[in-house]
């Protein structure tokens, strides 16, 4: 009995030692210290209310023959129509809270883009800050609506737009920071309008297809009758999809009356404007090809049934990213004006807006080239362009600057037409035009 409870004493005692010394911490030199909680991840700040961005964009375009008009123009350019001037483009400013199309749930926002500048000249939607000066730089609001996502009829929702907004169709659009070069092709400049006021909406259906369906005034007009050069609404819209995983293909149509009050045909004879239709036809195929080179393909089409005249050509892009800071574009493109009605200039700081709405000819100067209406002239430019983003210091990171010098060369493909260097008549004296631009923009 004794020496059953010695041992059992014994036990019970190294039990215990043992039971204490697993319960005691132990020492740094014996094993390492346990590792701190994780601290708990920042939360994201939240997206600010208001985004606010700009810039501004001046150049020159020279032109290596000597000009008669006054001022010298470049024929076949809108808004680098000025030879050897120096130029304020764009200064421009944009307050936006954007929607988020991504969501599931409805959510709203808006964008209001104004701009001063040469630029605004042709620009203008019609009943806007039309005639507040006759300076070349002048006020224009290139978007001015508000917007909403709602998760309604396909699996991506619906998007809508109400107010001013920029047109669906063409490669190039009036934010010069959207541009590879800083001269225009021809159909941006003639074949496709610039802005409307309506609504449009975007269904985003699976498989990367949109459809754009909506109503407006017509071309770079608002309402009433200061604002719209006719009484009737137009149709625009088109159908956006992909092909694989590199190649876009965005196809649009404007359908709508677009001659102004008063409009007599060629043979005098008084146009219907509000059922006379013009049609704006337009395919972008957007192709990345590689890692460094993109290809952009502009297919037009116009045609106006009030003066049966039409339009139409093809623009290709090639632009290759040689390093971070460079790249390299080149522009061909034919564009046929079969009637010579649309190629035109405007010398005048108001011809485009008086052009637009049909006061001319005793309003304005506005120029037909080559003075010779239901004859065809069929346009080839060729442009060559470098953009330049110097490194900038670190201090100033939230501007940025790029400069894009740029070669063109315009000529006319018909035997006959003469379309460039005009005289002091306004006629035009020579087939061909080389012009030499640079501009820079300084955004914020």
């Amino acid at each position: 009995m004794r020496t059953s409870l010695t041992l059992k004493g014994l036990l019970l005692r190294s039990s215990g030692v043992l039971l204490i010394a697993a319960a005691a911490p132990a020492f740094a030199d014996d094993q390492a210290a346990p590792a701190p909680a994780a601290a708990p991840a920042a939360a994201t700040p939240p997206a600010p209310f208001l985004k606010i961005s700009g810039h501004v964009e001046g150049g020159i375009t020279t032109n290596l023959d000597s000009q008669g008009t006054n001022p010298p123009l470049n024929w076949g350019h809108l808004f680098t129509d000025r030879a050897n001037q120096p130029v304020l483009n764009q200064a421009m400013l944009t307050v936006e809270h954007p929607i988020d199309s991504s969501a599931k749930t409805a959510n709203f926002g808006f964008r209001i883009q104004g701009v001063y500048g040469s630029d605004a000249r042709v620009t203008h939607t019609l009943g806007l800050f039309n005639n507040t000066t006759n300076n070349i730089n002048q006020f224009d609001l290139f978007e001015a609506h508000v917007d909403a996502h709602l998760p309604i009829l396909a699996s991506g929702g619906m998007d809508i737009k109400a107010g001013i907004y920029p047109t669906l169709e063409g490669a190039e659009v009036m934010d010069g920071t959207g541009n590879f070069f800083y001269s225009h092709n021809y159909i941006f400049n003639f074949g496709v309008p610039l802005k409307h006021t309506g609504v449009m909406t975007v269904t985003h259906f699976s498989h990367g297809v949109d459809i754009y369906v909506g109503v407006d005034s017509g071309v770079n007009t608002s309402f009433g009758f200061g604002g719209d050069n006719n009484g009737a609404p137009a149709f625009h819209g088109g159908i956006g999809f992909t092909i694989g995983k590199n190649v876009t293909v965005l196809a649009t149509t404007h359908i709508g009356p677009e001659d102004a009050r008063g409009s007599v045909d060629f043979n005098g004879k008084v146009i219907n404007v509000n059922s006379a239709l013009r049609y704006l036809n337009d395919i972008v195929i957007t192709a990345k090809i590689g890692s460094k080179l993109v290809s952009t393909t502009d297919i037009n089409y116009i045609r106006d049934d009030g003066y049966k005249v039409s339009g139409g050509g093809i623009s290709e892009q090639l632009v290759y990213t040689l390093t971070d800071q460079v790249s390299l574009g080149l522009r061909e493109e034919i564009w046929d004006d079969a009637n010579n009605y649309f190629v035109s200039a405007f010398p005048g700081t108001h011809d485009y807006v008086l052009n637009e709405k049909g006061l001319f000819p005793a309003s304005n100067t506005t120029i037909f080239a080559p003075n010779t209406p239901n004859q065809d002239t069929t346009y080839s430019e060729v442009t060559f362009g470098l953009n330049w983003k110097p490194k900038i210091p670190a201090y100033t990171k939230n501007f940025s600057l790029l400069i894009r010098p740029e070669a063109r060369f315009d000529v006319a493909l018909n035997k006959n037409s003469r379309p460039f260097l005009l005289n002091t008549a306004g006629f035009g004296t020579k087939k061909g035009q080389m012009t030499f631009g640079i501009d820079m923009i300084v955004g914020f």
